[in-house]
This record gives structure tokens, sequence and C-alpha cells, in this order.
């Protein structure tokens, strides 16, 4: 994995410190696990509620924060006012904060309109989660309401942007490849890179390497309790009784399934070598093009 060997963050106590990743890899449910870790930290008794998920986090796209830079409505502005205006809001985020603060994004770490996605002043260090394009584009599709064809033509989209709406401002996503990149190619020992496979196949080792580049120190005990109030089987069951208010009007659900390899059941040949000559380079390097992938997708 070309993540840094360090696991610590820049050793900043203010700024932000960012959640990132390709839409439908983990961001929503690696933020409910810290949520319950700051729970289980503090002595909770019971599980955090997902609909109080930014209690503890927060994003940088609500239309409110960019207006009273843009000095009009959000869906006013053109796209190169609000790149602009971007910078100020992060540094408000960090500024308002006081300390270190949690934000969320599915920017690429790249340059939008000669202004960055990510305002590094302000920046204290990044947890950057990356999952396999093949079962992304299932959660994606799902996700977006659409097919799975067309959700691969959307990843395969150099600069891909998301829409402007009364309540956000867009958010540029790149191609996956490129969201890939453009966040892991230069390791950072800020920057701590998870898998989310190895979320799934070894959930306290990697929980806990989070943990300690957020600098936290929980006992062992804390940590279980904070993964098993964050399984996929109860955040499901949070949602079928309570809704979850993240979840778009177009996907039945938000928590489907968390698990690897959906891909083998779900998609064709066809498919699969789609998704496999758009991402091969980043497939690669993050070990998702076995030998049997490779011989499928001819």
């Amino acid at each position: 994995m070309p993540a840094s060997e360090s696991d610590t963050t820049s050793g900043s106590t203010s700024g932000i410190v960012w959640l990132a990743s390709y839409p439908k890899s983990g961001n929503t449910w690696t933020r409910t696990f810290l949520h319950n870790l700051f729970g289980s930290l503090e002595g909770k008794a019971a599980a955090h509620d997902i609909n109080d998920i930014n209690e503890f986090t927060t994003w940088d796209l609500a239309a409110k924060r960019y207006e009273p830079h843009l000095g009009k409505p959000v869906t006013s502005a053109s796209r190169a006012e609000i790149a602009a205006a971007r910078p100020r809001v992060q540094e408000e985020i960090a500024v308002q904060a006081g300390g270190l603060t949690l934000v969320k994004t599915h920017h690429a770490l790249v340059m939008d309109r000669g202004h960055p996605t990510i305002n590094f002043a302000v920046t204290s260090g990044a947890i950057y989660l990356v999952r396999n394009p093949l079962d992304v584009v299932i959660s994606f599709a799902h996700h977006m309401g659409c097919d799975i064809d067309t959700a691969i033509e959307q990843m395969a989209l150099e600069g891909m942007e998301t829409d402007v709406s009364e309540k956000s401002v867009y958010e540029v996503y790149g191609s996956w490849g490129q969201h890939v990149r453009s966040w892991t190619a230069k390791p950072h020992r800020a920057i701590c890179v998870i898998r989310y496979e190895d979320l799934l196949e070894r959930p306290f080792e990697t929980f806990a390497r989070i943990a300690r580049h957020l600098l936290l120190s929980p006992t062992p005990e804390q940590m279980d309790e904070a993964i098993d109030r964050s399984s996929f089987a109860r955040l499901r069951a949070q949602e079928e009784e309570h809704g979850f208010r993240e979840k778009p009007d177009a996907a039945q659900r938000f928590f489907r399934e968390g698990r690897a390899g959906q891909w083998r059941e779900r998609l064709s040949r066809r498919q699969v070598r789609r998704i496999v000559e758009a991402h091969a380079p980043e497939m690669s390097s993050f070990g998702y093009l076995s030998d049997d992938i490779r011989h499928f997708a001819r």
C-alpha cells in the first residue's frame, strides 16, 4: 500500500483533519466509528445516533458557509467564484473550531479554477480511504439512482464535478483513478491511507491505525466497543428504524451490505473490462488487479 510509513499527523493541535475518499468508499462508516470511539472514551453507554453524525465532524460544502463570502446565493454564483471562496470557507471552519476538527470531503486533491480544493494552510492531516472500484461502482450506482453502466462512465470522467444546489456547493470528484492518485501518489506523513477492505478483514488493527493517526489512545476494550457499535448490521438497523438524513433521495438505503467482492456477483465481463481499462494503474497499486481479475477482464 502506498501509504506513509508514519501513523501520526503533522503534530499540530489545531486545524482541519480531512476524512477524504471517493464516494462510497467507507467515509461515513469511518465517521460513525470515530463518533462511537469518542463516545466510548467519554464513557457513553449507547451507540451513537447516525443522525447525529455531524456532532464531531462537519463538511465544507454547506451553502450557508459560502454565501457570506459570495454576497449572494450559491445558485447565483459562478463556479469560479465558488472555487475562489473555498479556501476562505475552510479557513473559517478551522478558526471557528479553535482546535482540531474533522471534516468529511469527497474532493480530489487538485486545483480548481486556479484555487486548491483543500486549503493546506489550515490542514493538520488527513485520513484517506480507498476501495476497489469494482465494488465502488455498485454502491455508487445505488447512491446515484442510476444503472451500473452509467456509474462506470461517471467514475471514468476526469474532472467530474457535482451540481450546485440551494443547500450546497459543488464538489470536485474527478475520475476514481484521478481521485486516488491525487491523494496517494506522493506519500506524506500527515496523510494516513486506509484500504476499505482492510477495515473489513482486520478491523481492530486498521481502525487502531486511524485512532493513532488522530493521536488517540483508546484501550483495547474501547476499540472493540466502538467497532461493534459501528457494525453494518447496527447501522442498517438504525437506518431502518429512524432513517438517515444523509441518504440521497435517489437511493433506497444508505447502508447496504458493507462487504467486499460484490462485483463477482453483479458485474459482467464487459463491465469489469471497462473499469480495469480506465483505472488499471491505481488498481494495481492497491492490490485490486489480481491475476484472476486480469483474466476475467480479457
